[in-house]
């Protein structure tokens, strides 16, 4: 069993600033940890993930692969980006974020270069001006149907994602899962329910995605 993220060195003060890791992050963290075997096969060069808050799932999945990748990840939120480096420091991990929204600016540079791509979004159903602010509720506010945000990153998977390339999407039930699994079909993306666990109220599952 791979050992939770040591994030001591965090405070109430900067979970002010970043979203504090909650059941979404675990079950994030047990997909990919549940995958182990198959991500070392993968023998990923550059893993990706998107809205990296603390860092902890980055960090985790640096646990899982080992240290010969290169681990990205970028967040919209500045404070984020330093406290993901912060993390990577703590836990003896060489975290490269970038400050900047969902992914742009790495394509095309980046492009089928992927292997390993992580992204809790923000999902949580709000009204439709409070997507996309600098603060703390970009962390989750995800408009209409807690789609927006994952809605403008759908199209970008294939074409971030190298041949052998994996997604893990964490979802809950009001993003209408199924519905996003159809959408990926028309990028020519297969998808499966790697995991999911009620959580209070929530339902929420993580989408594992590939060619």
């Amino acid at each position: 069993m791979i050992p939770t993220p040591d994030l001591s060195h965090l405070t109430s003060k900067d979970y002010d600033n970043i979203y504090e890791p909650a059941e979404d992050t675990f079950l994030l963290l047990d997909a990919l940890e549940q995958d182990q075997d198959q991500l070392q096969t993968l023998n990923p060069g550059i893993c990706l993930e998107i809205g990296s808050g603390s860092g902890c799932v980055t960090t985790l999945l640096s646990k899982v692969v080992g240290p010969q990748s290169l681990y990205l990840t970028t967040d919209l939120n500045d404070y984020a980006c330093k406290v993901t480096r912060r993390t990577g420091t703590k836990n003896q991990v060489d975290i490269e974020p970038i400050r900047t929204s969902l992914v742009d600016g790495l394509l095309p540079r980046l492009h089928h270069m992927i292997d390993i791509l992580c992204f809790n979004p923000p999902y949580v159903v709000t009204p439709s001006e409070e997507v996309g602010s600098f603060g703390i509720e970009a962390a989750w506010a995800g408009g209409l149907d807690g789609r927006e945000v994952i809605d403008q990153l759908l199209p970008l998977i294939s074409d971030l994602l190298s041949p052998k390339g994996i997604f893990y999407l964490l979802l809950i039930h009001e993003n209408r899962p199924l519905e996003v699994m159809e959408i990926l079909k028309q990028y020519n993306l297969s998808s499966s329910i790697a995991l999911e666990r009620r959580a209070g109220r929530e339902r929420q599952y993580v989408l594992k995605i590939h060619r």
